[in-house]
């Protein structure tokens, strides 16, 4: 039995420098040539004639397993193009790679290896010589067990038990599953994120140990944390205010003072500061350098955004074709100090105009806000000019966002035979649960949005109406993939998605279009135009609906290329939406197909080809980012 000692990063700068000095050295031992006359016969210079043959080739005869690992990462490769060496300084190397080689195989797993290196003349052959490396890896050592520890707080505070326990619980490299000190590196560091992402960030490895009994190709592994003390938020320090108050950031952030630290908190605390308008840049840090573990202070380091400015904007979507935007932004209005957003927008769908002011929020987390918005869109077989006033209070803290309103709307149908002009009033409430593991590239959780709104109809005969809409997206991990490199591996998934709405009052009423439902498109029932899925009128007319169903299925997957998992997915999917004025009459309309996502630096980007069954079309869909 021995040990194996993982390499100190510290000295591969050392080696690597070593490395390009041998090469250096040995290309200073190649004899000068006097610059040649040219002839007829001289080889043009950079055509492939002149190219220098090289000193031997390498050929790794091994298992498929560990062929192109060594093939890639021999030391020997890179002496190869040296033209001049002889055999005897190939043979020297030869001796060189024979050591590096196990050293290779050490760190995959194979530590009784059987080599054979031999030196061939290949006078026929693109090289003189060939080096044949013959390789009989041996069994691959198995984890045989795992002992987890832990020095400080951690290992006897009560609430620490859980952190404890998904430690244990979510280890990587178990018992029964392949050594390779790559598996063993990432299993600690992951351990130790675990560790420090709550309670404890100061928390590092005291000591690891991989010890290997070659003879029965057995590891026992053995790592232990210490955790460091215990830290708690406190109060929030912005540095590089000069425009804005200070303690509109501390309101904007919510740093729960006096908790237990949670990187997941900090995270959210940054992301409401950074995405508020006042600031440019946001980094949120905890001082753990401080006297008082208990109360740590928050260090909120920003860059202020300017009081106004405009941002110019230009996109495309499938759904609507291309599209142009003029935002102005004001982030203190004169007299209320809100902040300001009015947006210009037109593409071939839809030209609105809107505002938006916002409150900052107070220390329970309300704020006040008010919207205006007067729009142009096409809504079925139609266009409609709308205008809607909105004014109330909303919250988001955490995972959970609220508001509750009172909105007015009025909505015009232009055309012959078009649907009467309607408006009305009303009160409303929504909340929308957010339960992903990860905001931008969820990999399982789930989504919950509600919204009821009660009013009356303002235009014809008044009538009081309820409107309720719910939506759910579930996101179920089917299994893993991976590529040949076990440590990196993603989850297969099956998204779900479902959405239910109506509009109930009395047939004679007159609702806004805005009020009411369409469906179809990017992200509801792909293979059919935007919102063109609706109620059909005698004449063949589409209109807004009173009440809505959508459904869809989608199986994610990862794809691994050449054995290396991949930023793309491949996915199959089947929607479903029906949109009519009473629930007997609801027939769903079904668009099938196969997509593409790839999980971008900015955000996944979709891509899907749908089958309409009933228009017998195909569509091409596209989109960027992941919303609830």
């Amino acid at each position: 039995m021995f040990r194996v000692v993982p390499l100190a990063p510290a000295s591969w700068p050392a080696l690597l420098f070593c490395g390009v000095l041998l090469c250096v050295q040995g290309c200073s031992l190649l004899p000068k040539s006097e610059p040649a006359e040219a002839t007829e016969s001289s080889p043009v210079a950079g055509s492939q004639s002149s190219a220098k043959r090289p000193a031997f080739e390498v050929d790794v005869r091994a298992p498929d397993s560990v062929r192109d690992y060594l093939s890639r990462n021999l030391e020997i490769q890179r002496y190869k193009q040296l033209d001049e060496l002889g055999a005897a300084e190939i043979s020297r190397l030869m001796v060189a790679a024979e050591a590096n080689a196990r050293e290779l195989l050490n760190t995959q797993g194979y530590f009784t290896p059987t080599l054979k290196l031999e030196l061939k003349d290949t006078p026929t052959a693109k090289a003189t010589r060939l080096v044949t490396i013959d390789v009989q890896p041996g069994e691959q050592t198995k984890v045989s067990n795992v002992q987890i520890g832990f020095e400080g707080p951690a290992a006897t505070d009560p609430p620490a038990e859980a952190q404890r326990d998904g430690i244990r619980t979510d280890w990587p490299l178990r018992a029964g599953q392949p050594f390779t000190q790559s598996g063993w590196d990432a299993a600690k560091n992951i351990g130790l994120r675990r560790l420090t992402a709550k309670r404890y960030p100061t928390g590092n490895i005291e000591k690891s140990t991989a010890t290997i009994d070659a003879d029965r190709s057995e590891a026992a592994l053995a790592v232990t944390y210490k955790s460091g003390p215990l830290f708690r938020f406190g109060a929030l320090q912005v540095r590089g205010s000069e425009r804005y108050d200070p303690d509109g950031a501390r309101r904007i952030a919510q740093v729960p003072f006096g908790a237990d630290y949670d990187q997941q908190t900090l995270l959210d605390a940054q992301q409401r500061l950074a995405s508020s308008g006042y600031y440019d840049s946001v980094f949120l840090t905890l001082d753990t350098d401080g006297t008082d573990p208990l109360a740590a202070p928050v260090i909120a380091q920003v860059r202020e955004a300017p009081y106004q400015k405009v941002v110019l904007g230009a996109g495309f979507t499938t759904d609507s074709g291309p599209r142009v935007s003029v935002d102005h932004i004001h982030n203190q209005m004169p007299l209320l100090g809100w902040r300001a957003v009015s947006k210009l927008s037109i593409d071939r769908e839809t030209q609105s105009l809107g505002t938006e002011w916002n409150d900052i929020p107070d220390d329970s987390g309300w704020r006040w806000f008010g919207s205006g918005l007067l729009k142009k869109e096409t809504t079925g077989s139609y266009d409609v000019n709308s205008g809607r006033l909105r004014g109330g209070r909303s919250k988001s803290a955490g995972h959970i966002d609220r508001s509750y309103y009172l909105q007015y709307d009025y909505a015009d149908y232009q055309g012959d035979a078009a649907p009467p002009s309607a408006s009305a009033v009303s009160v409303n409430w929504s909340w929308t649960g957010r339960y992903f593991d990860d905001a931008s590239f969820p990999s399982k959780g789930q989504g919950l949005g509600l919204e009821l709104g009660l009013g009356q109809t303002l235009t014809g005969e008044r009538a009081p109406f309820t409107r309720v809409d719910a939506r759910w997206l579930g996101i179920v991990p089917l299994g893993t993939v991976s590529g040949d490199d076990s440590t990196q591996a993603r989850q297969s998934r099956l998204q779900l998605r479902a959405e239910g709405a109506a509009v109930f009052v009395k047939d004679s009423a007159q609702v806004p279009a805005t009020l009411l439902f369409l469906t179809g498109g990017d992200t509801t029932v792909r293979g059919y135009s935007y919102r063109q899925i609706g109620t059909v009128r005698p004449d063949g007319q589409i209109v807004a609906g009173r009440y809505l169903a959508v459904a869809s299925v989608e199986w994610q997957r990862p794809y691994v290329y050449k054995g290396k998992l991949t930023d793309f997915e491949s996915v199959v999917f089947v929607d479903a939406g029906a949109v009519a004025d009473k629930p007997a009459e609801l027939s769903a309309k079904v668009g099938m197909g196969v997509g593409v996502r790839w999980r971008s630096p900015i955000g996944p980007v979709q891509a899907d080809v749908a089958y309409g069954v009933e228009p017998k079309k195909l569509r091409l869909h596209l989109r960027l980012g992941f919303t609830f």
